[in-house]
């Protein structure tokens, strides 16, 4: 139906769940907090000198220092985090700076870089990875969460002198009005952001349950289930933070699982709803390489569905739970969210005479095997006409854009594990993702350079910068490929679970060793540049099901294109690289002066907070080939 679109240790999960920890008080603790500060400013003298003068402890390491300078000058050059650049580069107040630096701690509490996103297996991996933030919409951050204004170190004294050092004007007087201040952080101790019922368990198995049936809502930059925060939402369901007082008088919170479910459903909403349009199947449809590879796997493995009960998720139209019935299933359930399209699904199967229990067409007497059941999959959890483990083969076309696009095959493997009968079958049963790197001809700048005789490249650098932000979605030409291929991750449908989705794979891509330079005598020639790199997916009908006919459904470069097409990923600069040493001369490792023997790609690809949508990172380095090296910056790219 889609036209779009690594477990860690025992230690990691202690972290996390030390990290989830920090976010919690405990109710006794909560009980003997008054939420200001008389306490605090009645203490003692000894008490005073313990806090006139407290030492911050890095973001990072565990150096401490006792200013706010020094601090800050530590975290900048030793864990290339600029956090004035930060503050000036998206105008950040104070409450956005305060949301910052509860994040940053946050996330290297679990070892993972607060800018992309990246999971580190150490402490000490995260120090070698981390690298100067990555470029921000400016629209929202992933510290945009009130969550993250509960301080995440108990009494940590970065956050309240960290707003000393600026002009008032800056934060608007915030720093120099002590009152507000104080009257700022104690509410913040009477904020609860948790689930008081999923307070003992890690971060990691926090679920909440939406109209997708218990998705996990992912954070796009952790790589993993996060808890949620409670938000009150008003008449216009603006977001009004987690507890609305007014005077004395306190509203009870929402559960945040009804502000998730109502997002998620609105998501879902309009995602069926475009597909009430025809364009987008007749599109699917007109693509011969999809509908062959289905057609061929369901009407030429007549042992699999002679007399089979079969589930198509996402039926659409309708045509592969008509080329089930055709190859002699019993039963055809064809699920369809879209009521538009579901009713369409029953009318042409009705029209072709396969239509089960349906009125059959004008003159005949024949009732089919095919039934539409209207509605998302996950909600026919309780469908007492589809007995649980009773379908034998279970038929999708879930694949988005890069393969996961649409998360479409959590949809999936919930049917599987629902109604797929002990060793049915699941068609297709792999997927896997490849990439390989492409050269300048595959992007723009060629065209730009030379519009009927005028020189228009200002446009083609244009369009490639802004393609070093988002992802593209086009054909490459096979021809520009300039590395070998190697294999991102593969999937095996019977066995995985929804959790696989989210990984981290590093490939080492080198350059094409069938090119061959147009002059051999000139070493420049030897010397090719690499723009990025390209994702598509293969899906296999295997002969583990598919005995008599398997097939190979490809959206590769190399074979016949697809609706898919393949997903481009553009890096901020063209890497060189050359198969064999060409004199380099002191120069940059990665330019033509000297080139890299090969480029180390950490690519990271994560369910998004947005529903259906992925985020994709990705981290370069550069191998020489005198064993120097030089890492790229990380880039993160949305796709919704």
């Amino acid at each position: 139906m889609a036209t779009h679109q690594a477990e860690e240790n025992g230690n990691q999960n202690d972290a996390q769940l030390n990290a989830e920890r920090h976010f919690t008080d405990s109710e006794d603790e909560e009980e003997l907090e008054d939420g200001n500060w008389d306490d605090w400013d009645a203490e003692d003298d000894a008490g005073e000198e313990h806090f006139s003068n407290p030492e911050m402890l890095c973001l990072f390491c565990d150096s401490s220092y006792s200013s706010c300078s020094s601090f800050f000058e530590h975290c900048a050059s030793a864990h290339s985090f600029d956090f004035h650049g930060i503050k000036k580069a998206y105008k950040m107040d104070f409450y956005k700076c305060f949301q910052l630096l509860n994040y940053v701690r946050s996330q290297v509490a679990v070892n993972k870089c607060w800018s992309c996103g990246v999971v580190c297996s150490s402490k000490e991996e995260l120090q070698k990875h981390l690298h100067e933030a990555v470029n921000f919409d400016g629209s929202s951050f992933p510290w945009d969460d009130d969550r993250y204004l509960k301080s995440f170190l108990q009494d940590d004294p970065l956050l309240y002198s960290f707003g000393e050092d600026y002009e008032d004007e800056e934060f608007g007087n915030m720093s120099a009005d002590t009152n507000e201040m104080e009257s700022y952080l104690s509410q913040l101790e009477r904020i609860d952001i948790h689930d008081e019922s999923s307070s003992d368990r890690c971060a990691s198995e926090l679920k909440v349950r939406g109209e997708n049936g218990g998705k996990d809502v992912i954070s796009p930059y952790t790589n993993t289930a996060m808890p949620v925060v409670t938000p009150m939402v008003d008449d216009t369901n603006n977001v009004a933070g987690d507890t609305y007082r007014n005077g004395e008088d306190e509203i009870d919170n929402i559960p945040s699982s009804t502000i998730v479910a109502k997002q998620i459903k609105n998501i879902n909403k309009s995602y069926f709803g475009a597909y009430s349009s025809f364009g987008i199947h007749r599109e699917m449809i007109s693509d011969k390489v999809r509908t062959d590879a289905y057609r061929q796997a369901l009407l030429e493995n007549p042992s699999l569905l002679k007399n089979a009960v079969v589930m198509d998720v996402g039926c659409g139209t309708g045509i592969l739970s008509l080329f089930a019935a055709k190859a002699g299933a019993s039963r055809v359930i064809a699920v369809e969210a879209s009521e538009k399209m579901a009713a369409v699904a029953s009318q042409i199967a009705g029209d072709n005479n396969l239509l089960s229990n349906g009125i059959p067409s004008k003159g005949s007497q024949q009732t089919g095997s095919i039934e539409v059941a209207q509605g998302m999959v996950e909600e026919l959890d309780n469908a007492k006409h589809i007995p649980p483990h009773s379908v034998d083969v279970l038929v999708s076309e879930w694949m988005g854009y890069c393969l996961l696009y649409e998360s479409m095959l959590t949809s999936v493997l919930f049917a599987r594990d629902k109604w797929l009968k002990p060793g049915g079958a699941i068609l297709p049963d792999t997927a896997t993702m490849f990439v390989a790197g492409f050269g300048r001809e595959a992007t723009s700048l060629p065209f730009w350079e030379n519009v009927y005789g005028f020189n228009m490249s200002c446009i083609g650098q244009e369009v490639v910068e802004d393609a070093t932000r988002f992802p593209i979605v086009d054909v490459i030409n096979s021809s520009h490929i300039v590395t070998n291929t190697k294999v991102l991750q593969t999937f095996d449908l019977v066995t995985m679970q929804p959790k696989q989705m989210d990984f981290t794979a590093i490939v080492e891509l080198e350059p094409e060793s069938a090119s061959e330079p147009s002059n051999p005598t000139d070493s420049k020639s030897e010397t090719t540049s690499c723009y990025g790199v390209v994702l598509w997916f293969d899906t296999g009908f295997t002969e583990r099901f598919c005995r008599e006919k398997p097939v190979n459904l490809s959206t590769s470069p190399y074979t016949p294109s697809t609706h898919w097409s393949q997903t481009i990923l553009t890096f901020r600069e063209p890497i060189a690289m050359a198969s064999n040493c060409v004199g380099e001369k002191p120069a940059p490792v990665g330019t033509d002066d000297c080139p890299v023997a090969r480029i180390q790609a950490r690519i990271s690809i994560v369910r998004a907070a947005p529903h259906r949508s992925i985020d994709i990172s990705l981290e370069l380095t550069g191998v020489g080939h005198d064993g120097h090296r030089r890492k790229w910056p990380a880039q993160i790219f949305h796709i919704n």
